[in-house]
């Protein structure tokens, strides 16, 4: 979940856009069964949400390779703390002030005998402080629910500069690169063969769900370099491999198999067709809404706990004036903790150890 992408001094805004819409699907994903009324299409078509995040995975690979992959191949070890620095400022201020919101939370309804131990366990709270809670170390989702995935990415970040040893892909044809991506997601295919949907266990299959995503997007990348000069056939070419997965996925492949690569062909059709003229996604709003997406993301969940604690009775039947309430102050809180605390905040940590350089960083986060 990182930020923007640059190429050649300007944006693939498109691509932020996207990120945005994401984070909010994961929102209503997360509220879809407490809104009253909310008709079952809708309700099913929200219990998807979940799905973004394997989006995300891919994207942040794709973004992470075009900020750092030919840095850290040219530049070698010496390169590694510098990327490792960025991406903690990136990713860990936010968590603990959050996390932090949430211990207070714990803390009182333990005081007023209303903490419930499983999603407030306080054993395992310094896994969840240094981001290691989904790295097998825990049988279950716990404080901040979506901190699961800046957990798993926080591992594809460590594992990032192996990759980048490992495997150049400017150096390979581009079927080899194409290839290995989708090598990838048949990993994670294989490895949830028996499992109902991507979002079964994360406990378990999170890591493993971001690892190969997140390498899957890094090949992607490289075949948007290759094709980003003349991307219309190529785009056409995307976006029709991932309308091919949808379809089969609607037919009868499994989620885990069809979802990825679906995901993959749309990223690289989005990515091609970025920044032609009149892309609706450019929009001033919707970038917008993509830059303060991880704010939104991370902190959208412990919100809503505090919510119907504070204004509902029925948790299960909320009043979609209260909803849109909700929603409301998602954005505001989104809004004033991108600008208050997560831009400041990795500021601050950017200056610790290192001398700022120019580079290619994102904000996709």
């Amino acid at each position: 979940m990182s930020g923007e992408v640059p190429m050649g001094g300007s944006e693939l805004r498109a691509l932020t856009s996207v990120r945005g819409i994401a984070a909010w699907m994961v929102v209503l994903y997360h509220i879809r069964l407490s809104v009253a009324g909310l008709p079952d299409a809708w309700v099913k078509f929200f219990a998807k949400g979940y799905l973004a995040v394997d989006f995300f995975f891919l994207l942040s690979g794709f973004v992470i390779w075009l900020s750092w992959g030919p840095r850290l191949r040219e530049g070698g070890w010496r390169e590694v703390p510098h990327f490792l620095q960025k991406r903690i400022a990136r990713i860990w201020p936010l968590h603990l002030v959050v996390l932090g919101g949430a211990v207070a939370l714990a803390v009182l309804l333990a005081a007023t005998g209303r903490a419930n131990p499983a999603e407030y366990p306080f054993g395992e709270l310094p896994l969840h402080i240094f981001l290691l809670q989904n790295w097998g170390f825990t049988d279950r989702l716990a404080w901040n629910d979506p901190a699961w995935s800046i957990s798993c990415e926080l591992a594809a970040y460590l594992a990032f500069p192996l990759l980048v040893r490992a495997v150049d892909w400017r150096t390979l044809p581009s079927w080899l690169v194409a290839g290995a991506a989708a090598a990838f997601l048949l990993i994670l295919a294989a490895v949830m063969a028996n499992q109902p949907t991507l979002g079964h266990d994360i406990a378990r299959f999170g890591l493993i769900r971001c690892l190969t995503e997140f390498a899957a997007g890094s090949a992607i990348c490289a075949l948007w370099l290759r094709w980003r000069a003349a991307p219309r056939l190529p785009a056409l070419v995307a976006f029709g491999f991932s309308a091919t997965a949808i379809a089969g996925w609607a037919f009868g492949l499994p989620e885990t198999l069809a979802i990825p690569f679906a995901f993959a062909g749309l990223l690289l059709g989005l990515a091609l067709t970025a920044g032609l003229r009149g892309n609706p996604l450019d929009a001033p709003p919707l970038h917008y809404l993509g830059e303060i997406s991880y704010a939104t993301y991370l902190s959208h969940f412990m919100l809503f706990v505090v919510f119907k604690l504070a204004f509902v009775a029925d948790a299960h039947a909320i009043p979609p004036l209260l909803v849109g309430l909700y929603l409301a102050m998602v954005l505001a809180c989104s809004i004033a903790l991108y600008h208050l605390v997560e831009r400041p905040a990795q500021k601050w940590v950017n200056a610790l150890a290192f001398p700022r350089r120019h580079s290619a960083e994102l904000r996709l986060g």
